[in-house]
């Protein structure tokens, strides 16, 4: 970062965040995490058959050694983000929509064949889908997912605590106080600093994560294990998204 003795220097949080994310894709292993699940059940899949797949932990490791992979399990039912999947089909969108195609991470080519609706048609209980296990199709999105390790056993759940910067403007010391007793920087406080998300679901590997542990879930940003973390229920901090969430006016785009 360096080092100033300028008493009216500011170093932008955005150059900290750059370093943190070099290293992190360096040195934290990948995984798959969901963190709002939308349930798709593989039709052409046979009821009962787990296939075992490999993911990598990191872009550059070694095909040949063993370490370098985790185990993933491709069942008849998986879960996909819900923003991963449309009713409508527009330009210059790779995700999942009635009648089209996307490449599951690591695993098969699906291709939406059904919506199921909730109590009203903006409710999307969860969508049917067939995968192609040849792998001839090509579409060109890609989505991270998690599914069922066995029939009827729901995936490994954990809480995940997303973090954004605490203040609206990057200098909110430099704020004009208006205020009494010096509240003009309440104004400036993120009202989304902090999510918690209680329902995710990840990959069974991240069973064994303990405090200390870092990773990459993948298309999400890094994360932790938070000190609150036990194995009965995991909790992961994400430290940083994979690429500047803020624009140029300091909120979130």
């Amino acid at each position: 970062m360096g080092i100033t003795r300028s008493d009216n220097s500011l170093i932008p949080f955005e150059r900290l965040e750059y370093h943190i994310r070099e290293e992190l894709n360096k040195t934290a292993s990948r995984a798959m995490v969901v963190l709002h699940p939308l349930k798709v059940v593989i039709t052409n899949l046979e009821d009962g058959k787990v296939i075992d797949l490999d993911g990598k932990k990191w872009p550059d490791a070694p095909a040949d050694e063993a370490s370098s992979y985790y185990k993933v399990p491709f069942s008849r039912t998986v879960y996909i983000e819900k923003t991963d999947f449309r009713l409508e089909d527009p330009k210059d969108y790779y995700g999942l929509a009635p009648g089209k195609s996307a490449l599951l991470r690591y695993a098969f080519p699906i291709k939406c064949t059904e919506v199921i609706h909730g109590d009203n048609p903006d409710d999307i209980g969860e969508i049917r889908a067939e995968y192609d296990p040849s792998k001839t199709s090509k579409p060109k999105g890609v989505l991270h997912w998690v599914a069922e390790p066995a029939p009827g056993v729901e995936p490994l759940k954990v809480e995940i605590r997303l973090f954004e910067k605490l203040f609206l403007s990057e200098n909110p010391a430099g704020l004009e106080d208006k205020e009494p007793e010096g509240t003009a920087w309440l104004r400036d406080l993120n009202p989304h600093s902090k999510e918690v998300v209680k329902g995710a679901y990840a990959v069974p590997s991240l069973a064994a994560a303990v405090v200390g542990n870092k990773f990459q879930f993948e298309r999400l940003g890094y994360f932790a294990v938070d000190t609150d973390s036990t194995p009965e229920k995991l909790v992961f901090n994400r430290t940083v998204t994979l690429r500047d969430s803020y624009g140029k006016a300091g909120g979130p785009r």
